[in-house]
């Protein structure tokens, strides 16, 4: 079973589906024995970085999604999701992050004369093999929405990479956490290969 956690975030039911689409069993939970007893655990979300720790910590997430990730639980972050692992944020630069990976959250430059936030399909380029990414090929697309992207302090962590005026690290893995800055509930074939290959980590 896959605890999807609900923090009030939006796009948590879209991933719901896409895992019942693929025979997983999934439930949208803060519950914490819930969580702590799932098999794959996935943080979701679209929304703004600072309220969003607010929500975790009003609902005793922090925690919770820390001793998740110390019992070696597969766990997935997506979209803020993934920023959310991070220590800060140039959304909110006061409000701490979970701080699990280290890098940083900046915003896309003004001066790019590309629109922010990015919304659509972009390619992936794979610098280091990832397991989300096992079977797909390189170039394929995947559906972006956001105004921040990661700068990774490692550059190993980096599984997926993408061109958006600036070099945007899309996707990282580091033992059992993995993240995307992009949507695979929403990246057709390609995203439920990658959320399928998550439920096989």
């Amino acid at each position: 079973m896959v605890a999807i956690i609900d923090y009030d975030a939006g796009n948590i039911k879209s991933v719901e589906k896409a895992l019942l689409s693929l025979g997983e069993p999934a439930v949208i939970t803060r519950e914490h024995e819930t969580i702590l007893k799932a098999d794959r655990v996935i943080l979701p979300g679209v929304g703004a970085f600072g309220d969003a720790m607010e929500k975790l910590h009003a609902y005793g997430l922090v925690e919770i999604i820390k001793e998740v990730i110390d019992k070696k639980t597969p766990f997935l972050g997506i979209c803020l999701g993934l920023q959310l692992l991070f220590a800060s944020s140039d959304e909110a630069p006061d409000v701490e992050g979970l701080g699990i990976l280290e890098g940083k959250i900046v915003r896309f430059p003004d001066n790019m004369g590309l629109k922010v936030p990015q919304i659509g399909w972009n390619s992936l380029v794979f610098p280091n093999n990832g397991r989300l990414f096992e079977g797909i090929g390189a170039d394929s697309y995947v559906y972006f929405v956001h105004s921040y992207y990661l700068q990774a302090k490692n550059p190993e962590i980096v599984t997926a990479a993408t061109e958006y005026g600036v070099h945007v690290h899309a996707s990282v893995e580091e033992g059992n956490v993995f993240a995307c800055q992009f949507h695979p509930e929403k990246s057709s074939d390609v995203g439920m290969r990658i959320l399928e290959n998550f439920l096989h980590v």
